[in-house]
């Protein structure tokens, strides 16, 4: 493959959505790659990393608690009611936690850990998703 043919493959890959591309004959073997990640990017990149590494070296002793399932969010057993839990309240496993409604059923939500809730994550009557944190707290 001669310098033309190559060049004609890019101009070809112009204005395609195409950014990795591999030909091969019998002598040569050609691969053209679009974009590039400047020193920056990846200097950003490796940082971002380490903070995310330091974070979860640091959050060893927090927990989030996660939606079961997908559904309508309640943070107390009635409208009138008082919530199940505030921010700073000490749970241990088996408290009722919150309620989450699914298909007109309503779940109570119940700790499996002990700690003391730092984060509502989720507001009072709030759609929320399989996986969504609802709480965060730190483990005692």
């Amino acid at each position: 493959m001669n310098l033309n043919e190559i060049k004609n493959l890019i101009d070809m890959l112009d204005g395609t959505d195409i950014i990795e591309f591999n030909v091969e004959d019998e002598n040569n073997k050609v691969k053209i790659k679009r974009g590039y990640q400047s020193l920056d990017s990846i200097q950003h990149k490796i940082v971002n990393k380490e903070k995310e590494s330091e974070l979860e070296n640091d959050n060893d002793d927090m927990e989030e608690i996660v939606a079961p399932m997908v559904g309508t969010f309640y943070r107390a057993p009635a409208p009138d009611a008082d919530s199940f839990v505030e921010i700073g309240d000490i749970i241990k496993p088996g408290d009722t936690l919150c309620i989450i409604e699914a298909m007109k059923l309503m779940n109570e939500i119940e700790a499996e850990t002990k700690g003391k809730i730092t984060e509502v994550l989720v507001d009072n009557a709030e759609a929320v998703e399989y996986g969504q944190p609802l709480f965060r707290l730190e483990l005692l």
